[in-house]
């Protein structure tokens, strides 16, 4: 079974091989940890990085604008971003409409030039793909991180954006349609190429409960989601809906509309909520624990973690993917043990 028929067997409940596991490496890592040893981890987990080749030249990264120390990035919306380590996506530390006053003269930026933090190359994506589909590999394809609600927090600020929900702005709906309308062009341009995957990353929790109230997410941000859903639905491409923090208020709003794959955080939201509430009723894609028991806990806790998180919420029928994001921080004995539990688990239904 190839990579790509794995993922959707596993979306749509069809008996995988093997539960899906990304390994996914913070540029800001090779600067941390000794390039040889990450190396030599992702050479002996081939499950993980079925891709990679060894290669003894030093890995130098290519920081995205918005995460380059000492570099302040001017997104395409007019965010002004800062950071202090390479690698580490910065924040926004000044808004282009903290007030209305300049809004008369505010434009949405061109998706068919750029994807909201910095240019995008249609032709070289078009490439991309095409050479995928000779391939016989998943084509993916969606909006930045943050696209709507976070982009509001950006461009506004957070203060600003729940007062303009509260007080109903019409600039604000205006402000709002613009996104809606800027990210629609995005999806819509990925899915004539032929993507069987669109994913909406944005964060809405925080540790505990979300940023936003259920109230105020159902009347503003989830119409639009589910408009911005509905063209990668109609064209019959999986829906992959991410957020972090804790969404357990939000989340039966987040998948109503057709989302097929939910990518949660597992110990904010809790593993048992988790599987009371969605196993076998979505695919969760779950995002295993940065700052409790991988960073600060022992291999065997690591251990205990990943085959508990299988055993709750996989099944043979499938329904469970597993991600992890390293930062830098992390003991290399837990990252070891993560890659071994990864490895060791996904087959844990065979």
């Amino acid at each position: 079974m190839t990579l790509k028929e794995n993922i959707l067997k596993s979306v749509r409940f069809e008996n995988p091989d093997s539960i899906p596991m990304t390994f996914h490496i913070n540029d800001a890592c090779w600067n941390h940890y000794p390039q040889e040893w990450l190396k030599e981890m992702m050479v002996s987990h081939p499950y993980l990085f079925p891709d990679y080749q060894y290669n003894p030249s030093p890995v130098k990264p290519e920081y995205h604008a918005v995460a380059r120390k000492d570099e302040p990035f001017t997104d395409d919306w007019g965010c002004l971003w800062e950071t202090v380590e390479d690698g580490i996506t910065g924040t926004v530390v000044k808004h282009p409409l903290s007030d209305w006053n300049s809004f008369n003269n505010y434009r949405a930026p061109d998706p068919g030039r750029c994807n909201g933090i910095g240019p995008i190359n249609w032709t070289e994506i078009e490439n991309d793909i095409n050479m995928k589909k000779k391939a016989g590999q998943l084509i993916s394809g969606g909006l930045v991180h943050g696209h709507t609600f976070l982009r509001l927090c950006d461009v506004r600020g957070y203060q600003n954006v729940i007062y303009d929900m509260m007080d109903e702005t019409p600039a604000f709906l205006k402000l709002l349609d613009m996104m809606e309308g800027f990210n629609t062009g995005i999806i819509k341009k990925y899915l004539s190429l032929g993507a069987q995957f669109i994913s909406y990353p944005e964060d809405l929790g925080m540790e505990i409960g979300p940023m936003i109230s259920p109230d105020l997410f159902r009347q503003f941000i989830k119409p639009v989601y589910q408009r911005m859903m509905k063209p990668a639905l109609e064209a019959g491409a999986i829906i992959h809906m991410h957020s972090d923090g804790d969404i357990r208020s939000l989340a039966d709003d987040l998948i109503d509309g057709g989302v097929e794959a939910l990518n949660l955080q597992d110990l904010v939201n809790g593993v048992d909520w988790i599987r009371d509430n969605f196993a076998g009723k979505v695919c969760i894609d779950l995002d295993i624990d940065r700052v409790k028991i991988t960073p600060f806990g022992t291999p065997g806790q690591i251990d205990d973690l990943i085959r508990d998180e299988v055993e709750k919420l996989g099944s043979k029928q499938g329904g469970l993917m597993m991600i992890y994001g390293l930062y830098p921080g992390v003991p290399k004995k837990n990252v070891k043990a993560l890659m071994d539990a990864m490895e060791r688990y996904a087959g844990y239904y065979r």
